[in-house]
């Protein structure tokens, strides 16, 4: 697994970052995860109608690691600065570029994003277990367990099994067969995740995550799905204390991937067209 920049484009889900639409490229969406390659592409395919659009792929196994990769990314195939669309993990990745490297952002939208203190991250896991059947809850319950053990103990199977189940919880009322379409074209690699995220949970406990908000100099606009299991006060309540210009905006009947919500994905993709306009 690629744990730098050296094998950037060559990985299975093919060229590094996928291209769509005409340049120039000046806006990109960023997946989640850690280590989920490919979830945004129909959001990348959507906004390319009336801009070019970048879906860079994370391979780094290291958090500043996929800063960094990105910064690479966008600064080799981009035209910066640019409108990063963030999701999930990826909503803070693109949080920490912008505070980084201000000049090469001009607009961030985070989607779905994580809270950004711990206490309100304490509602999430009960919350997902909470619309689970007992066999789910014991099988989540049991690939969490092997998470906590050294990077790479899980399997590329077990994280894409974690997200299929979650996915299934974390949404509202979803399209059918949309989101087993989209799954079916993400690469999970678990050795990502585990390595990333105990770094990114560092960050948020120690409050290093919301004061890098402070060097953020562009507007931020964060979209959050009411049912989403990420509360949407602890993206809301913090962001607004540090940003300079900050809009958040909830949306009714609205999981955590706001572009398989049969509810939803018009107003979604509404807001997001209104923005990069």
């Amino acid at each position: 697994m690629c744990q730098g920049h050296s094998h950037l484009g060559t990985q299975s889900f093919g060229p590094n970052p996928r291209r769509y639409g005409q340049p120039p490229f000046n806006l990109a969406v960023v997946h989640g995860g850690p280590g989920a390659a490919g979830e945004m592409a129909p959001v990348a395919r959507e906004l390319s109608m009336i801009r070019g659009a970048l879906e860079p792929m994370q391979t780094a196994g290291t958090l500043n690691g996929q800063v960094e990769e990105l910064k690479v990314l966008l600064e080799e195939n981009a035209n910066p600065p640019m409108t990063l669309i963030g999701f999930s993990w990826g909503a803070w990745l693109s949080f920490i570029l912008a505070a980084r490297y201000p000049d090469l952002v001009k607009e961030l939208v985070l989607v779905s994003s994580g809270p950004f203190l711990e206490r309100y991250a304490c509602q999430i896991l009960p919350t997902r277990l909470s619309r689970l059947d007992k066999t789910e809850r014991l099988e989540v319950e049991g690939i969490l367990g092997a998470l906590e053990g050294p990077a790479g103990s899980c399997g590329d199977r077990g994280i894409s099994r974690l997200g299929e189940i979650l996915s299934s919880c974390d949404s509202f009322d979803p399209i059918a067969g949309l989101n087993s379409e989209i799954l079916a074209d993400v690469q999970c690699q678990a050795q990502i995740y585990q390595s990333v995220w105990k770094e990114a949970e560092l960050l948020r406990r120690t409050g290093e995550l919301l004061e890098m908000g402070r060097r953020i100099s562009c507007s931020v606009v964060a979209i959050h799905g009411d049912w989403d299991p990420h509360p949407a006060e602890g993206v809301a309540e913090p962001l607004s204390s540090v940003l300079k210009s900050f809009e958040f905006i909830l949306l009714a009947n609205c999981g955590h991937k706001p572009w398989i919500e049969r509810l939803a994905k018009d107003k979604f993709y509404s807001v997001l067209k209104t923005l990069i306009a």
